[in-house]
C-alpha cells in the first residue's frame, strides 16, 4: 500500500500492434483506476523476447506502446508508466522466485503448451519460466490487485502460490495479490472468426482493428466482417458475428444491446456495419491525434521514461533488497 492507496499492476507486451480489443478490453478501463489505486503500468519488453524479435523493431514498438498508454489518457504523473527492462529488479527477483517454483507447476501452464505449439522451433527456457517473471512483475510492487482476463488467471494463481510459499518460509514479505474484479472490459472477438478473441498476432489483417488504422481502413474491415445469412440485427448466441459487432458498437457509443437492436430494426447488415465502423473511427481519432503529437515531442517522452523508471526502480528495489536479505545474500557495502 502506498499513501493509503492499494497498488495495482498491469502491463502489455511490446509485440505487434495494439488492437481495438486491447483498448476496449483493458486500456480504456485503466483510465478510471488511478484515483482509486496507485497504478504501475509496464511495457513488458522482457516477456517479449521469448519469441525472436528484430532488435530495432522491438525498440520502436516498445516506445510506441508507452506513447500509446499516454495518448489513451493515462497521466504519467499519476500512473507509473515504464519499461520493464529499465528496472533490473524484475529479472533479479525472477531468478530468486525460480528457486521457489516447482517444475510440475510450470508444466501445467496452458499458455506454455499453446505457445510451444506455435513456436515449435524455439521452445526456450524463458517461455517455460514466463509465469515466474510475471510473478516477479506483480510481487515487486506489492500489488494488491491485478486486472486479468480468463487466459491470465492461471498465471495469477501461480503468483499467489509462489508468494504464499515464500512467506511461509521467511515471514510476511509479499502482498498476496487478488484479481481485479471491477467493471470488466468488453471482450472483443475477431472480425473474421468471432469464435476467437481479436488478436494483434492474427495473420489475417482484416480480423483485427488496430489502434492506428485510419477511418477508411476501419470502415473497409467492418464491411468485410463475418456475419451470417439471417439478415437481421439481433443479440443472441447463434448470430455470433452480429453479437460481436453489437458489443463493439455498445462499447463505443454507450448504448445497450437492446437499444442497438431497436435502432437497426428493419435495416440490413450494410447499414449496421457502417455505423459500427464510424463509431470505432470516432473514438480512435482523438487517441491517434494525441499519439502523433506526443511522438514528435521526443524530449517529453524521454523525460517520462527516465522519471518513471526511477520511480518504479525505487519501489521495486525496496522489495528486492528485503527478499535478498531474507534468503541470505550478503548485504551491500554502501
Amino acid at each position: 500500500m502506498i499513501d493509503d492507496k492499494k497498488v495495482l499492476f498491469s502491463g502489455m507486451q511490446a509485440t505487434g500492434n495494439l488492437t481495438l480489443g486491447n483498448y476496449l478490453g483493458a486500456l480504456k478501463n485503466w483510465l478510471t483506476l488511478s484515483d482509486e489505486y496507485e497504478c504501475f503500468y509496464s511495457v513488458v519488453d522482457l516477456h517479449s523476447i521469448t519469441v525472436r524479435q528484430d532488435p530495432a523493431e522491438l525498440r520502436s514498438r516498445a516506445r510506441k506502446l508507452l506513447t500509446l498508454y499516454i495518448a489513451a489518457g493515462l497521466d504519467p504523473k499519476k500512473n507509473c508508466i515504464y519499461y520493464q527492462s529499465h528496472v533490473s529488479a524484475h529479472a533479479e527477483l525472477s531468478w530468486i522466485l525460480n528457486c521457489f517454483t516447482y517444475m510440475g507447476e510450470l508444466n501445467r501452464m496452458t499458455q506454455f503448451k499453446d505457445k510451444s505449439a506455435k513456436h515449435a522451433d524455439n521452445i526456450n527456457a524463458g517461455l517455460f519460466t514466463y509465469p515466474v517473471l510475471m510473478a516477479a512483475d506483480i510481487l515487486l510492487y506489492q500489488a494488491d490487485v491485478v486486472p486479468v482476463g480468463k487466459d491470465q488467471l492461471q498465471h495469477l494463481e501461480i503468483t499467489r502460490d509462489i508468494a504464499q510459499r515464500f512467506n511461509a518460509i521467511y515471514g510476511d514479505v509479499f502482498t498476496i495479490p487478488e484479481p481485479y474484479l471491477g467493471k470488466s472490459g468488453a471482450k472483443i472477438m475477431s472480425l473474421q472468426d468471432p469464435t476467437k478473441k481479436m488478436s494483434k498476432s492474427d495473420e489475417n489483417v482484416n480480423a483485427s482493428i488496430y489502434l492506428m488504422d485510419d477511418k477508411d481502413t476501419i470502415i473497409r474491415k467492418f464491411k468485410r466482417a463475418v456475419t451470417d445469412s439471417d439478415g437481421c440485427v439481433a443479440y443472441n448466441d447463434t448470430q455470433i458475428g452480429i453479437h460481436n459487432l453489437i458489443d463493439i458498437y455498445s462499447a463505443c457509443t454507450g448504448k445497450t444491446p437492446e437499444e442497438i437492436v431497436k435502432e437497426f430494426d428493419g435495416k440490413g447488415y450494410g447499414d449496421f456495419k457502417l455505423a459500427v465502423g464510424e463509431s470505432v473511427a470516432d473514438i480512435l481519432m482523438p487517441l491517434q491525434e494525441r499519439f502523433h503529437q506526443l511522438e514528435k515531442d521526443k524530449a517529453y517522452i524521454d523525460g517520462i521514461i527516465k522519471e518513471n523508471a526511477e520511480k518504479a526502480g525505487y519501489f521495486a528495489n525496496k522489495t528486492l533488497r528485503k527478499v535478498q536479505k531474507k534468503v541470505g545474500f550478503p548485504e551491500r557495502i554502501r
